[in-house]
């Protein structure tokens, strides 16, 4: 299929759909935002109804951010004008955070030093805006308590920056692919974005919680309703795939040139002559029929929250892509679901010390089947997550890390006929008859039969679109980008790339694996955006020019 090119109505990427706002209302936001001489051409363009296609635009967006998941929907809501007050009648649990906080009442959070906020402040991120922000939505959670929010949200639109979010399936991101039948690590309140408690969404839908955590695919439709409730369905775009994101520059003395590619060894003899120049965003986009529409969009900053669920990671070893190997839940619970592995006597093989693993080994438990779980670690690592989850909290997982400490392998003995735990063992390789072959610290080995074999070591986020993978960008550009192991390197409160000026990263590609905290990514970077386009005056910027250069 030829590129889909039609020189587009920039009305149609901002159009709003909202039963209040006149087409010209959405048309006097974009002349205040762009100028009067975009304005001019605005005119000349129709206004178009909605579409859930992209169009090739020559206009520089202000944001593009790729992915939506809860990441991606907590920045839109923040750039679309929300802000966050001190409440009226609230009172920080942390006195000295209140005094602060009280210096500056009449300001929105955004609109605040959040060096300053954030001093002193300790939580369960390494990102100090992440920490700051979940404290005034959650105050003393980790200490067990329910207290409410001490902010209160406001729409000023007029703080309104046009951006699109860009994601392969519906908003909520990777939500809408977990498998279905376990119950969320987090409290149904620690998964809620601003502005929308997820308790009174339950209410309103008619539907009763049975305690505090509620069931992933609960939490996948509280995020897609979140999406068109707070109004913010104008700027995401469904079924996109990104093939890449590059820097474009243009000649210092030509503003009249069409942007463009510079090789790397012309930028080094003429670096001078160039200035970098926005992003251009290219892909496709999946329609109705099947067929793939490609896209090309330019934008000046750019967000990444895609998650790091991509790319489940591999153990790289002989055999491991015999079908009977799974890497994810969703393909381990269908097997079950499909009765493969009913009726089984050999064991299921589970690879992983983290709580994706034990929700395999749960899965296996609950089903009758027997399980090998494997993991590196010592059971008395201070690092393995069970030892930061409350006991009353999170039974279930601590019934995990009671088998895993006191259902050992011993060379005297057989496997047991439920569960049986190999700490400080890896996987040399898997054999065509269905084989393992195991290997202890010490060297011992061990061969099993097996029914499959499920590995869960974590996983990569598909940064496939950036120069280098991505790699670049994290603390050691020579690894790939992990949540824990190699995060993205940012700026501590802008969010920014350490490596990359105008990228920002936000989510667990930082660190923030858990919803609580990903939300202050939203915070640091609409911050920066907004002190940005103060220093610039965007607002009010008139002159030459198709966009923002």
């Amino acid at each position: 299929m030829p590129v889909w090119c039609c020189r587009c109505s920039l009305a149609g990427h901002f159009r709003s759909y909202s039963d209040t706002e006149t087409e010209g209302e959405i048309f006097n936001s974009l002349v205040q935002y762009f100028g009067d001489n975009l304005g001019r051409k605005v005119k000349a363009m129709p206004l178009v109804e909605e579409t859930t296609l992209l169009e090739d635009s020559s206009v520089t967006l202000p944001v593009v951010v790729i992915g939506n998941g809860p990441s991606g929907i907590c920045l839109s809501y923040m750039l679309s004008g929300y802000r966050p007050y001190l409440s009226s009648e609230a009172i920080h649990p942390n006195t000295i955070l209140h005094s602060k906080l009280e210096e500056a009442r009449h300001l929105s959070i955004v609109d605040q030093d959040l060096e300053y906020l954030s001093e002193g402040l300790e939580g369960r991120s390494s990102n100090p805006v992440a920490v700051l922000f979940d404290t005034l939505l959650h105050p003393d959670a980790d200490f067990g308590y329910d207290y409410p929010s001490v902010l209160h949200w406001k729409l000023e639109q007029h703080h309104y920056i046009p951006h699109l979010v860009l994601g392969k399936g519906p908003p909520g991101g990777a939500w809408h692919n977990m498998e279905g039948s376990m119950l969320t690590i987090s409290f149904g309140n620690w998964m809620e974005l601003p502005g929308l408690k997820f308790k009174d969404w339950v209410s309103s839908k008619r539907r009763k919680l049975k305690g505090d955590r509620v069931m992933p695919e609960e939490i996948a439709r509280y995020y897609k309703h979140y999406v068109k409730v707070m109004g913010l369905q104008k700027n995401f775009r469904e079924n996109t795939y990104i093939t890449s994101v590059s820097r474009l520059y243009r000649d210092q003395d030509d503003d009249d040139r069409p942007d463009r590619n510079i090789s790397t060894q012309h930028l080094q003899i003429e670096k001078s002559q160039f200035i970098k120049r926005n992003w251009e965003i290219r892909g496709y986009q999946r329609v109705a029929d099947g067929s793939h529409v490609p896209f090309c969009l330019f934008a000046e900053n750019v967000a990444l929250a895609t998650g790091t669920l991509d790319s489940p990671a591999h153990l790289e070893i002989e055999g491991e892509d015999f079908p009977f190997v799974f890497h994810s839940m969703p393909e381990f619970g269908a097997a079950i679901n499909k009765g493969k592995l009913s009726g089984k006597v050999d064991p299921v093989l589970i690879v992983g010390s983290g709580l994706s693993a034990a929700d395999a080994v749960l899965c296996a438990y609950n089903n009758n089947i027997p399980v090998i779980h494997v993991f590196r670690r010592r059971v008395t690592d201070p690092s393995l997550i069970f030892k930061q989850l409350p006991k009353k909290l999170y039974p279930e997982y601590h019934k995990v890390y009671h088998m895993m400490c006191t259902q050992l392998y011993s060379v005297d003995s057989n496997l047991l006929s439920d569960y049986t735990s190999f700490p400080e063992h890896h996987v040399l390789s898997f054999k065509s008859d269905m084989k393992c072959i195991l290997q202890s610290i010490s060297g011992l080995k061990n061969i099993f039969k097996l029914s499959a074999a499920v590995v869960l070591i974590g996983s990569h986020p598909n940064l496939s679109f950036l120069k280098e993978q991505g790699c670049y960008l994290g603390h050691n550009s020579s690894q790939p980008i992990t949540c824990k192991g190699n995060p993205v390197e940012i700026d501590a409160y802008t969010y920014e790339c350490i490596k990359e000026a105008n990228l920002f990263a936000l989510g667990p590609l930082v660190g923030d694996n858990f919803v609580r905290f990903l939300k202050g990514g939203a915070l640091g970077i609409t911050r920066c955006l907004a002190t940005r386009q103060k220093k610039k005056h965007l607002f009010v910027e008139r002159g030459g020019g198709d966009g923002i250069a």
